[in-house]
Formats: structure tokens, sequence, C-alpha cells
């Protein structure tokens, strides 16, 4: 059982230290905040549909990047099989839309919540594994899903699944989705945040500095990192039911390849893992820098090396990631200081 008082007095991680609010900080977010709620009724933008679309994919990534950030930056455990939770929220919010007729933007919770009981599951198979061994096991888990969902013909197999097309007025039908998204990016956001103030994020941190002396201090590290397993998978789950409900339809490779869980955690790495404002400042760029280099390069493979460049580079001038360099080096702004 965890020691309370242990994980209390237990000195916190570098760079963690209280700071004094900065009225900036909500000032900034405020605005933001209200231009991101403004933006469906931008009508007079010319491409308005495309800036809709790509503001609640931002969004979708923010939520992923953020979930994924619980487990790989507090925690310190790499995983490569998150995009297990965002494919089984599509497919349970689409089965019951199918089989009962509930709008996704109903069950979108009851699926993350499916997905935190799998995490628990993924959780306690995963929790004796460290290091490389537990990248490999979460590997494992989404080959096995994968295979699974590719040969579950009652889900339509690898062909996929139609959903039936959401009954909106066509000049608004994005609009719910991106509204949608825009309260999961900000729900997991939070998230973050209060994981990162409470004990149960310091007992993470602990976990992530030196498991073996989290455990002598009297933290129960396996029972922490099944539930940051679990937290973890939640608004995968939900914006997976928004994401295939948007789609219209359910396939395994649209949720299940090992890009996109890998997408989650480059947007930690170049924002700055184990901080609240990195994988959000993470998914922004890598969005805008893949819309930047289809529109100049074309849907080709140079995209990659685009991206895989940027990679480099985060590492060569940002090793702690965007925002950790910054606070490290003392130039991080204060409304990007969320921690």
């Amino acid at each position: 059982m965890t020691d309370a008082r242990t994980v209390d007095e237990a000195p916190a991680p570098a760079g963690t230290e209280e700071r004094a609010p900065s009225s900036s900080r909500w000032w900034v977010l405020a605005a933001v905040l209200l231009v991101a709620i403004a933006l469906p009724f931008a009508r007079f933008l010319g491409s308005y549909n495309y800036v809709l679309q790509l503001g609640m994919i931002v969004l979708m990534w923010i939520a992923l990047a953020s979930s994924w950030n619980i487990l790989g930056g507090y925690t310190g455990y790499i995983s490569l099989g998150h995009n297990v939770f965002f494919g089984v929220g599509g497919y349970v919010a689409g089965m019951l839309l199918i089989e009962l007729g509930w709008s996704p933007f109903l069950t979108a919770p009851l699926a993350g919540l499916v997905a935190m009981a799998l995490g628990i599951v993924a959780g306690l198979i995963t929790y004796r594994a460290h290091g490389t061994s537990f990248i490999i096991s979460t590997v494992a888990l989404l080959l096995v899903v994968s295979l699974l969902m590719d040969n579950w013909s009652y889900l339509g197999g690898s062909n996929g699944m139609s959903l039936p097309l959401p009954g909106f007025d066509p000049g608004w039908l994005k609009v719910p989705f991106y509204y949608a998204m825009l309260a999961a990016a900000i729900g997991a956001v939070i998230l973050g945040y209060r994981v990162q103030h409470s004990k149960f994020g310091l007992a993470l941190r602990a976990i992530a500095s030196d498991e073996v002396k989290a455990e002598m201090a009297g933290i129960n590290t396996r029972l922490y990192k099944v539930m940051a397993f679990s937290i973890s998978a939640f608004f995968p789950g939900v914006v997976g039911a928004l994401w295939g409900y948007n789609l219209s339809y359910l396939r395994p490779v649209i949720f299940l390849i090992i890009s996109v869980a890998a997408r989650m955690v480059l947007m930690s790495i170049v924002g700055g893992r184990g901080t609240v404002a990195g994988p959000v400042i993470g998914a922004i760029l890598i969005i805008a820098i893949d819309e930047a280099s289809v529109s100049f390069l074309g849907a080709s493979e140079l995209n990659l090396a685009v991206t895989g460049l940027l990679l480099v580079v985060t590492l060569l001038f940002f090793p702690q990631g965007i925002v950790g360099t910054l606070r490290e080096r003392n130039r991080l702004p204060a409304w990007l200081d969320w921690d």
C-alpha cells in the first residue's frame, strides 16, 4: 500500500517547483479558447470546411497525445499500442449505433469507459515489463488486437463496416463533431493538469525517475502503473468513437496501424513529454508541418522525410522537447507554463 506521507514528502523533480500564477497565461488561454469556440461561426472563411476539418483533427490529436503523456510522459513507460483504445472506442460506439441506434455523441463516454477497462487488462498483463520489453509488449498488444479485428466477421473483418450518416444539415455537418472534439481535447488537457498536480502524479513521476527507489519509498508501483494505463485510455476511446462516426466508416487499418501510436509518441516528445503543454504544442506543430508539406510537396514519401527531420532537429536543439528544454533554460514564456 502506498504511504501517502512518503509521497507527500518526496522531493519534486527538477523544474516542477511551485511557481506563481501568471495572469498573462490565463489571458492567452482564454483568448485561444474563445477563438476555438468561435471558429465554426467564421463561415466567411474561403476554405471554411477545410479549416473546420483541420481544427477537428488538431483537437483529436491533442486529446490523443495528452492522454498518452500520462503513461509515457509522467510514468516514463513508452507505449506503441495506445491506438488500440482509439480503435476500441470507434468500434464500441459504431456497434451501439448499428445495433441500438444510439448516437456516438452520447455513447462516446461509454466507449471511453470500455477503453479504460481494456487499459486495466493491458496494464495487468504488462506491469511486470520494463524498458524495451514494455515497448515490445505494447506492440504485441496492438498486433493481437489488429489480427482479431481483421478476422472478426461480426465487425466486418479487414473490409470494415459502414455507419449510418449523421442526420445533420449538410451546411453544419462538421460543427457537432468539432465541438465534441474540442470538449475531448479540453478534457484530456485538464486531466493531464490534474494528474500533474496530484499525489498520484507525484507517484508516477517518482516511478519514472527510479522505480526501485519508488518501491522502497512505499509506492505500490504495480497499482500506479495499471491506473496510469487505464486513465490514459479514456480519451482515446472517446475520440475514437467520434472519429469513426465522422468518417461514417470503420476499418482496422484506420485505427490499428503502428504509425498512429508512433505519432502520439512523436507529438509528446517534440512538445515535451511529462509536461501539460508539451503534447498540445507537439500536436499543433506536427499537424501544421504535415499540412504544409502536403501543400508544397504533395502526398509523397517526402512528408515522412520532413517529419523525420523535425524529430532530429528537436532532439538536437530541444533534447527535453520544446516546453521542457525552454523551461530548463529559463526561457519558457509564462503563457506556456501550465505545470
